[in-house]
């Protein structure tokens, strides 16, 4: 691999996983500029990417539970469990990657700047109280919009299909590492979205569950000797 591949390789790693930044607020400022801008864009060719992952696998997406949630889980006698081929380790919930693509593209020339997807398929989390089990299972990371979809099942049964389950916020981001041949990007914030909120507490009888509850910071490890 050259080095400018090289390069845009990273970079694309390095913006794409997880919703690096929070991309509404990255282009918003551009979208309240003035109209002429983008309709002058429009105009001409579109931009090329800088970068693009058309297959990513290997690795995972680590979430360390912030005290808060797990606070919030067992005042609502809430017990967490992992499905599929997730883990529970050292406070972390650990999702496999199993796939996806991204592409890059250079800040301001196009909104969102970073599009695709990232999937955890046969793995995911489980909250359960009493005889109530929620599965939330096949996560899917979209950058462009910084949220999380995945299935969520009660007792066994598919409530809801590609839910909107969690929110990431990318404004505490660490600088991008590398090790081998591996990229880690730690720091995304992610929360419980409005969507979730509601579910679960239709599910388990209570008000409690808000949304924007932090649930942890997630830590995102992808191997660099995947992708086209």
């Amino acid at each position: 691999m050259s080095t400018n591949r090289n390069r845009k390789f990273f970079a694309g790693i390095a913006l794409a996983a997880v919703a690096a930044f929070p991309l509404a607020a990255c282009s918003s400022s551009d979208s309240a500029g003035s109209s002429s801008s983008s309709s002058s864009s429009s105009s001409t060719s579109a931009p090329k990417p800088l970068a693009a992952i058309n297959a990513l696998t290997g690795e995972d997406t680590a979430v360390a539970l912030d005290k808060g949630f797990t606070d919030a889980l067992t005042s609502l006698k809430l017990t967490p469990g992992v499905v599929g081929t997730a883990e529970l380790v050292d406070g972390s919930l650990v999702f496999p990657i199993s796939g996806g693509n991204v592409t890059y593209f250079k800040p301001g020339t196009v909104s969102p700047y970073v599009i695709g997807q990232i999937q955890h398929e046969g793995s995911g989390f489980s909250l359960e109280a009493g005889d109530t089990k929620v599965e939330i299972t096949n996560l899917n990371v979209d950058p462009g919009e910084s949220r999380v979809y995945g299935d969520v099942s009660v007792n066994g049964k598919l409530a809801v299909a590609s839910a909107y389950v969690l929110t990431l916020n990318g404004s505490t981001l660490k600088p991008l590492q590398t090790e081998g041949d591996t990229a880690i990007l730690e720091g995304t914030k992610v929360f419980i979205s409005p969507v979730a909120a509601g579910l679960l507490n239709d599910v388990f009888k209570t008000d409690a569950v808000t949304k924007d509850l932090l649930v942890g910071v997630a830590k995102i490890t992808v191997n660099t000797t995947s992708g086209d």
